[in-house]
């Protein structure tokens, strides 16, 4: 149940990151687009673990 709990968090994490990137692929704030790869990276890892 956990590990479950776990994978659907990390996908929603990488959704959010993933959407977070696409809204903001025009370069009008860098710390966002930052923001985006960090949470898809913390994502991947989680899935990974």
């Amino acid at each position: 149940m956990l590990r479950l709990f776990k994978k659907t968090l990390a996908v929603c994490l990488i959704g959010l990151g993933l959407g977070i990137l696409l809204v903001l692929l025009l370069p009008v704030a860098g710390w966002l687009f930052v923001i985006g790869i960090t949470v898809v990276c913390v994502g991947l890892m989680w899935l990974a673990c």
